[in-house]
């Protein structure tokens, strides 16, 4: 038990878990509400710092809202985005692989023609050209990220099966007269399973950081909504007369997104048989 558990990063455990439970409780333990404006305590400084006081005490911003509470308002929005961009792209992405990689050919020229294009187009770029078509928000987020991120667990999941489609077994299922559904559900799709863990594991930064960008863009998502790149984008014109309202946000989304790797990475180290040997 304890040498299963040697190596667990715990903090990164610990700061992802406190973004979840942001996410699920949502009002119920929010200390203000987000949306609430006090002029009166406009631009409040952080509490350990002249001025400032416990009842808010990561300070306020230039319309008094509280910044701890809209950081944990936040997380909402940075959860239910990484949870769709991530099951659709990785969806998507390891469909197209598994059918590229099993069958080879003229199909595998085709997807990985269609990928390298997708690849080819800068993501900004990508979110520009949605942004013009459709109407900002969270919907619009998913769909730009799905369009980028699909095409990398594609990739990865096509080399994956090309290995695997070579084993004994997947020829005495071809030879037993098995349907191709079948060995992609139960001989491929379990075996690629601790692969797509663990891409989506690492993809979780990244989706959070792209969605930041999106919305401090003014391409993602939009007021009266709350989320980390937003408060962003609202506090940069005060970022000389108030640090603490561009800065908070900042340190959230960098916490989580280096959690996220670091879980990540402890996370390949334990599935991927060849660097467990190691």
């Amino acid at each position: 038990m304890r040498a299963s558990l040697k190596g667990v990063p715990w903090l990164a455990l610990l700061v992802l878990a406190a973004v979840l439970v942001c996410a699920a409780l949502g009002e119920a333990i929010l200390p203000h509400d987000p949306g609430d404006l006090d002029l009166g305590s406009a631009f409040l400084p952080p509490s350990w710092l002249e001025g400032g006081s416990l009842a808010m005490p990561l300070g306020a911003d230039n319309l008094g809202r509280d910044i701890l509470s809209r950081i944990m308002a936040g997380s909402r929005v940075s959860v239910i985005v990484a949870f769709y961009a991530i099951l659709f792209s990785g969806g998507i992405g390891a469909l197209a692989g598994m059918v590229a990689g099993y069958f080879g050919g003229r199909v595998d020229a085709a997807l990985m023609r269609l990928i390298e294009i997708q690849q080819s187009i800068p993501s900004i770029a990508l979110a520009l050209i949605l942004a013009a078509a459709l109407e900002p928000g969270l919907s619009t987020v998913v769909i730009v990220i799905v369009l980028t991120y699909w095409a990398w667990y594609a990739r990865i999941i096509r080399g994956e099966i090309m290995a695997l489609k070579g084993r004994d077994y997947i020829a005495f299922a071809r030879v037993a007269g098995v349907g191709t559904p079948t060995i992609f559900l139960r001989h491929l799709l379990p075996n690629i399973f601790n692969t797509l863990i663990v891409l989506a594991t690492l993809q979780v930064g990244q989706v959070i950081l792209f969605e930041a960008s999106l919305s401090f863009l003014g391409l993602g998502i939009q007021q009266p909504d709350i989320s980390w790149g937003l408060m962003l984008s609202d506090a940069r014109q005060y970022i000389t007369n108030a640090w603490w309202a561009i800065t908070m946000p900042g340190i959230a989304i960098m916490l989580t997104c280096l959690s996220a790797n670091v879980f990540g990475d402890w996370l390949r180290d334990r599935l991927d048989p060849h660097l467990r040997q190691l």
